[in-house]
Order: C-alpha cells, then sequence, then structure tokens
C-alpha cells in the first residue's frame, strides 16, 4: 500500500470537527427533498427520447468536437435567452472558471458576492486581476467597495453574482446592481444556475425576466439543475464568445460535449418552457413551506431552495438523519461549507412532490427536537 500517511491529519481534523464528507447512496427508495432537479425533468426521464449521432465528441471543440448539433444548440439557447451568442462548456464548473480567469486581467478589479459558488471564486482565484468579496447582497457595503478601489487606478471593474443562491435560496438585487453597474461603469456577470426553468414565464431566468440582460455583460446558465441534463453555456455578445474561443482554458482544452448530451441540452430546452403546471405546483408547495411555523430559523426564500438553519454539525446531522429514517431526502450542509453556526437542513421542493409529502416533512421539523 502507497504511503500516504501525510494525508491523515487534515482527514482526521475533518472527522474530529464532525465535518467529515462522504459519498451516500440511500438504503431504501426515499422521497427527493435534496436533489437540484426542480421541475423533475430528470427524475421522469422526460429526456431519455433525444436523438443523437453518438456516444463521444472525439475532442476539443478546436479540434475534432465541434459539430453543426453544437453549434445549432448554441443558436437555440442564444435565441430563447434573447442573445447575441452562447457558447457550451461541460459543466457550470467549468464556465465560471473559464470566464473569470481568462476575462478579467491584469490591472482590472473583481468584486463578488460573499456567498458566490466555489467555481466563481476559483475562476477569479486564476485571474491576475485584484479581487475583493462584498457582503451577501449588500448593495451600500459594495458601494463602497467601488469607491474605495477608485481610488487606485484600474483597467476594467467587474461584478459577479448568482441570480438564486444555492445555500441560502434567495436571489441578488439585480435591478440595483444593473443601477450601480451603470453609475460606476462595472461589467455585470451572473451566474443563473438556479434560475434557468424555474424563474420567468418560461423559466427563462431572474435576469431576463426582469428585462435586464441587454444590460448584463454575461450570463452563465447551467443545465445540471431545472433543465435535468449537463452541461452550461455563457450567454453574451458575438465578441465575447470569440473571445471565449480564443483564452478560456476550460473550453479549449477540453474535449467536448458528447453528441448524446449536446442533444439532451435541446430536448431540455424544448421541454423546460412548457411546464407551465409544474411551475405553479412548485411556487405552491414554496409559500406552504414559507407559512410553516417551525421551531428552528427558516430562511425567507420564494425559489425552490428552502433552508432551516441548526447550529452545529452533530446537531443538523442528527435531525436530518431523523428525517432520513422517516424516508424523507434531506441532506445537512456543514461547516466548513457554510460558516460554523449556520450550519443547516437544505431541504429542495420538487414540482413531483405532493402537498401531503411536505406536509409530512412540516410535521417532523415542528414535532421532532434537536
Amino acid at each position: 500500500m502507497y504511503a500516504d500517511d501525510f494525508l491523515a491529519a487534515k482527514l482526521q481534523k475533518r472527522q474530529q470537527q464532525q465535518a467529515l464528507r462522504s459519498l451516500y447512496v440511500p438504503n431504501a427508495p426515499m422521497v427527493d427533498f435534496c436533489s437540484n432537479d426542480y421541475l423533475g425533468i430528470a427524475h421522469a426521464n422526460l429526456l431519455a427520447m433525444a436523438e443523437h449521432e453518438g456516444s463521444g465528441s472525439t475532442g476539443s471543440r478546436l479540434l475534432a468536437g465541434n459539430s453543426a448539433l453544437a453549434e445549432a444548440t448554441e443558436q437555440i439557447i442564444a435565441s430563447f435567452h434573447d442573445s447575441e451568442a452562447s457558447l457550451l462548456f461541460n459543466s457550470g464548473y467549468d464556465a465560471n472558471v473559464g470566464l473569470l480567469s481568462c476575462v478579467p486581467q491584469r490591472g482590472d478589479v473583481v468584486l463578488y458576492d460573499a456567498l458566490a459558488h466555489a467555481s466563481i471564486r476559483d475562476g477569479i482565484q486564476l485571474s491576475l486581476a485584484k479581487a475583493y468579496s462584498f457582503p451577501h447582497n449588500n448593495m451600500a457595503q459594495l458601494v463602497a467597495k467601488i469607491q474605495q478601489v477608485q481610488r487606485q487606478p484600474y483597467q476594467h471593474l467587474f461584478i459577479v453574482t448568482e441570480s438564486v443562491f444555492s445555500m441560502d435560496g434567495d436571489a441578488c438585487p439585480i435591478e440595483a446592481l444593473v443601477d450601480i453597474c451603470q453609475t460606476y461603469g462595472a461589467h455585470l456577470i451572473v451566474d443563473e444556475a438556479h434560475a434557468i426553468g424555474i424563474i420567468g414565464k418560461l423559466g427563462e431566468g431572474l435576469v431576463q425576466a426582469k428585462g435586464l440582460h441587454h444590460q448584463v455583460f454575461a450570463r452563465i446558465h447551467t443545465f445540471g439543475k431545472a433543465c435535468g441534463c449537463h452541461g452550461a453555456a455563457i450567454l453574451g455578445s458575438q465578441r465575447l464568445r470569440q473571445y471565449l474561443i480564443n483564452f478560456a482554458r476550460s473550453f479549449i482544452y477540453s474535449t467536448a460535449l458528447s453528441p448524446h448530451a449536446v442533444s439532451t441540452i435541446q430536448a431540455s430546452y424544448r421541454i423546460f418552457p412548457q411546464l407551465h403546471q409544474q411551475r405553479t405546483h412548485l411556487s405552491q408547495l414554496i409559500d406552504h413551506f414559507q407559512q410553516a411555523n417551525l421551531p428552528f430559523q427558516k430562511l425567507l426564500s420564494q425559489t425552490p431552495i428552502q433552508i432551516v438553519v441548526i447550529p452545529g454539525n452533530d446537531a443538523v446531522k442528527k435531525v436530518a438523519l431523523r428525517l432520513q429514517n422517516a424516508g424523507l431526502d434531506v441532506r445537512p450542509i456543514l461547516s466548513p461549507t457554510v460558516p460554523a453556526g449556520s450550519e443547516r437542513l437544505r431541504i429542495v421542493l420538487h414540482a413531483f412532490n405532493t402537498l401531503t409529502e411536505l406536509t409530512q416533512l412540516i410535521n417532523l421539523l415542528q414535532t421532532e427536537p434537536v
């Protein structure tokens, strides 16, 4: 056996903190309150009949991996989102890392929401720009940060946020962000991962639903949540698309999505805009949960992501285990994924969840002590 005992100390520390992660497969079928399949597209296997030309793309898009299917799909995505262009990436992580590592340059400044996804942080870290976080959704502090960085010379200013935040379930104040960017000449980048399919009459996402998409430099739409498939696209100008093709390393040096994956994205774009009844039912479930009285702190959220804060890794794991033993698949979110003291249940509601199932979940939370 290889002598890799140098890894043991950090693993042991995680275990002592009750924060050691492991992969989990339920022993029996459970009611899904944890996946990001908000509309049930993956749950119902609605995309299984997507036509495809083969199982492998055989190379990067710049070599053997490009296809008429991929470019047609990008045109469909751009048209649906009223964007000049789009570019496919293998995942939301790849899209964020590719965009944020190559667009901001030395001499630029990036300001990002403190609760931004790890892929956003990793992409910014790979760039040569100076970067600073601002308190979550705090526009006064964002303006103060902008005014602070303006005291030193810089080339370009980028502001990065998410439309819906994955660990709190709340939305960004998109109107205020657009106003601030226009006032201070900043370029706004919005990750729409948890808004696509859910927000807007057709599930177009927050920015487009508010009619502000032409004031945003770049939007990132990922397909592994409500779209029920895999991959991502960056939306923006034709110039941005050309720039990413030339400079985004996660695009250039990665084997392209398979024809099957691209065809599945196309199928999703045919399906999710039509799921009006599912979005209506989901909205009713959200309202029902928000109105429930719980013995724990419940964050305000009008999205499928509902948060119940139960401080302490051990405490939140115990509550999650009781729910799981009752057949409800609810997962705890532990520190250091979230700050110590804000450990939580991340309860995800879906169009296929019933009111009876949700009532059972609420009753258990109301009656079960920590």
